[in-house]
């Protein structure tokens, strides 16, 4: 049992810090630009596809890892090039029409570059394999990886923030991003930036998913959906938040799967607490999203980066 909740708790940990990649830059985007953008999902398969492909044609699982941040950056640029950067004077509804639209351009689009099937990306040989993390607890190296980078993305992202001048510019958009386009700041480049960012980190997220997920079209939206849940709980514009919320909806979500169709089977039927154990468990993240705006509606560190 133990070891159960140990091995459980580290999966939570690695899907939160996955959702983190994704949610920092959706956040930023959000709070600083105010455009919702629906196709920051299509990025994370962008990252995903790309990996697959150059660790398929080169054989390198870590060098297709290092393309697809590039290339899903480059994608995110392009998207606010050519499509938000005029929908900035929009409503959100153009918004979230628009880059819905993108999303079903994008899916149809690695549909028709690498298929309809979903392609498989094998695990880097130095991470093969389990490590013995306590005596009779093995747990996949590869999952401690992705746990470890994403650690080191939220460290590399809180000094960008904190100690950069690119930080203070984004920190204060968050705020008030009349009040630094009055500055003299060049708003379009800071849009780009952290579009690009963004992008980054979405592909990144997507690329060390490869291993342990299919890389399949349509694999963007329902992180994307995990990664709203994250922001709204964590605060929009905070990426403090978006690690916080992170974290919490990757644990509640896989302790929830894990534990609550047993703690159902203690008062039910076996087959009915199957069935409402994992109806609970699907549930737990968003009852936790409704908490958390009772008592905070700005989320848990909304407006405070």
């Amino acid at each position: 049992m133990f070891a159960l909740l140990i091995e459980q708790v580290l999966n939570g940990l690695q899907l939160g810090v996955m959702l983190f990649m994704i949610a920092a830059g959706l956040t930023l985007v959000f709070g600083v630009m105010g455009v919702l953008n629906l196709a920051h999902g299509a990025l994370y398969m962008v990252g995903a596809f790309a990996a697959a492909f150059i660790a398929a044609e080169t054989g390198s699982v870590v060098l297709g890892i290092l393309v697809a941040m590039p290339v899903a950056a480059l994608a995110g640029l392009l998207i606010e090039r050519l499509v938000i950067a005029r929908l900035y004077a929009r409503d959100h509804l153009d918004q979230v029409l628009a880059t819905f639209g993108i999303v079903l351009f994008a899916n149809e689009m690695m549909r028709i570059l690498f298929g309809p099937r979903p392609l498989f990306l094998n695990v880097p040989d130095f991470a093969a394999g389990t490590l013995e993390i306590l005596p009779g607890v093995p747990y996949p190296v590869w999952r401690l990886v992705i746990i470890l980078v994403g650690l080191v993305v939220a460290g590399g992202l809180a000094l960008l923030i904190e100690r950069s001048r690119l930080g203070m510019l984004i920190r204060a958009g968050a705020q008030n991003r009349r009040m630094v386009a009055a500055l003299g700041v060049d708003i379009g480049r800071l849009y780009a930036v952290l579009f690009a960012l963004g992008g980054l980190l979405a592909g990144l997220a997507g690329a060390v998913a490869g291993p342990v997920l299919a890389v399949q079209v349509g694999m963007g939206e329902p992180v994307l959906i995990l990664a709203f849940v994250v922001i709204v709980i964590g605060g929009i514009g905070s990426v403090r938040g978006a690690f916080t919320g992170a974290l919490v909806v990757g644990l509640a979500d896989t302790l929830g799967r894990a534990y609550l169709p047993e703690l159902a089977r203690a008062v039910l039927p076996p087959a009915a607490a199957d069935q409402i154990g994992a109806a609970l468990a699907s549930m737990t993240i968003y009852l936790l999203m409704a908490l958390v705006l009772a008592i905070r509606p700005k989320g848990v560190f909304g407006g405070s980066d």
